[in-house]
């Protein structure tokens, strides 16, 4: 009897603790994730996904130095990520390097997918111009150079093209 007694109180703690775990469960896949400072570091390091020589005509406009036929640009994925089902899970993280020999080239642009409805239009994810450490550029008047809209639009207009492919070119 008293071997119930304690039993029983302890498959009732064991129940609820399963049944609370359960519920409390989570995705592993964050549901926003916001790039700061840290985010780009090393991307050097990073898989290169793919190097591109001079004009590629799948840019359709003179982004990262494509009016010049010396440029090189490299492509980084954080972690090698790919899509999941034709989409990239938030917190994808990509930076392109455009540079020339002659060292007139010389920039950094990423992009994040971002989610939680940053820009749902187009995917949610945000564009950003870097330093050559990976850190945020700043422009003149000390705004931080990141945005779903950043140059203009001209990022998420141009990554457009891209548009069923989850935005992105190269894979």
């Amino acid at each position: 009897m008293k071997k119930q007694l304690i039993i029983l109180p302890l498959l009732s703690v064991f129940s609820a603790l399963t049944f609370f775990q359960a519920c409390t469960k989570t995705s592993s896949q964050p549901q926003e994730y916001i790039a700061d400072n840290t985010s780009f570091k090393s991307f050097s390091s990073w898989p290169l996904q793919s190097t591109k020589h001079g004009p590629d005509p799948l840019l359709m406009a003179m982004a990262h130095a494509n009016n010049d036929s010396t440029v090189v640009r490299d492509e980084y994925f954080k972690n090698g990520q790919n899509a999941v089902n034709g989409k990239y899970p938030v917190g994808t993280i990509v930076v392109k390097h455009s540079y020339n020999p002659k060292g007139t080239v010389n920039e950094f642009t990423g992009m994040v997918k971002r989610g939680n409805n940053f820009d749902a239009a187009h995917n949610d994810w945000e564009y950003f111009v870097l330093k050559p450490d990976g850190t945020i550029m700043t422009d003149t008047s000390g705004m931080v150079m990141r945005g779903a809209y950043l140059m203009g639009g001209m990022c998420v207009s141009c990554h457009g093209g891209a548009s069923g492919k989850d935005y992105i070119f190269s894979k």
